[in-house]
């Protein structure tokens, strides 16, 4: 029997989707298309670190759209099979599958020590990103875009100086222009009723930053103003965060008169976000899904560089009214928080609302 194994649909393992379709074999199949390139994306991090990623997978396909783009990550669940045909999560079954395949292009964009060895043991005819040097530490591999991120990434002077963002960055170590390729996230099926009044606008409050990095998180007392003034001003109010905001949520929700639907599984918040028309927050994995579902955005930031986050013309960051000495420090002395004002706030999300009308 004639069997395509280089056909861009071929899994090996299961049926592929003409097959299923419609039946049909290999030999004469009208759907058969020749594998191009094969591409492995390492970009193992947290949910939001993947997320901002995924615009290389529009620019990807662009170029290279009969190209097979297998990604490994800790998070395999936020990307979608739609524009990745392999996702892997990371395991030792599956490092070693990519081990036993010849890829004509790697490109590692994480810079932790599983990241930065694998890539020297993946054969591939081109490899793009970082590598670990004689050190044991992270190197960029030969360009010029590879040594800026390299170099911003571990001299804060240089951070500062940096006007490119995230994305921007990663298309330029890959060779690319980006032209504004947004983020990929596939809106689950999701049959949850939501208690939410949807002839308002819905602002979604998201209080959490994680347990790492304290210092950007905005006082509980200004949620409540902020919530309480929105109210006044007719608008829906939701409280959003995970199981560590479950009590501090609970608490703003009664104090405010805000929404607070609890916390959930990852597609579920999706879900939830997704009500929303615009959403308060620091830099969370909240953050890059509210900028995925397009949703109007308003940052706070105040320990990173604020050109690293590109809102796509959506939104509009916010700091502290003075430059605080907690550049990418997990905990600020000063509290600079404080120091974006819940007026201020108010007033930019009215600002938004007036712009897109």
């Amino acid at each position: 029997m004639t069997v395509y194994t280089d056909c861009l649909y071929f899994k090996g393992d299961l049926p592929c989707g003409p097959h299923k379709e419609s039946g049909i074999h290999c030999k004469g199949c009208p759907f058969y298309r020749k594998t191009g390139l094969k591409i492995l994306i390492i970009k193992l991090g947290a949910i939001g670190d993947v997320i901002r990623t995924t615009p290389l997978l529009r620019k990807l396909k662009e170029i290279h759209p009969d190209a097979k783009v297998f990604w490994l990550t800790y998070s395999p669940g936020i990307l979608s099979r739609n524009w990745a045909n392999k996702v892997l999560e990371v395991n030792q079954e599956n490092i070693e599958f990519i081990k036993q395949i010849e890829f004509d292009w790697v490109i590692n964009l994480d810079k932790d020590p599983l990241a930065i060895s694998l890539i020297l043991r993946v054969k591939a005819k081109k490899k793009s990103g970082f590598v670990i040097d004689e050190w044991g530490n992270a190197s960029p591999i030969s360009s010029k875009a590879e040594e800026h991120k390299w170099l911003t990434g571990i001299f804060d002077d240089l951070n500062k100086l940096n006007k490119k963002h995230y994305v921007e960055e990663v298309f330029d170590m890959c060779g690319f222009d980006f032209k504004d390729e947004e983020y990929i996230i596939e809106i689950p099926q999701n049959k949850y009723e939501w208690n939410i009044e949807k002839t308002k606008k819905v602002i979604g409050l998201n209080t959490g930053c994680g347990g790492r990095w304290t210092s950007r998180l905005w006082p509980r007392e200004y949620w409540i103003k902020l919530a309480k003034d929105l109210i006044k001003e007719n608008y829906e109010v939701i409280v959003l965060g995970g199981e560590q905001e479950h009590e501090k949520n609970k608490s703003i929700s009664e104090q405010s008169g805000a929404k607070y639907p609890g916390y959930f599984p990852l597609n579920t918040f999706i879900s939830l976000i997704d009500q929303c028309d615009l959403v308060v927050t620091s830099v969370t994995m909240a953050m890059h899904l509210a900028i995925g579902l397009k949703k109007q955005l308003i940052l706070f930031n105040n320990i990173f560089n604020k050109n690293e986050f590109y809102l796509y013309g959506r939104g509009k960051i916010l700091e502290p009214e003075f430059e605080c000495g907690c550049y990418y420090t997990p905990i600020c002395e000063n509290n600079c928080m404080q120091y974006i004002y819940p007026k201020k706030v108010l007033a930019e999300i009215n600002k938004l609302f007036v712009k897109s009308l």
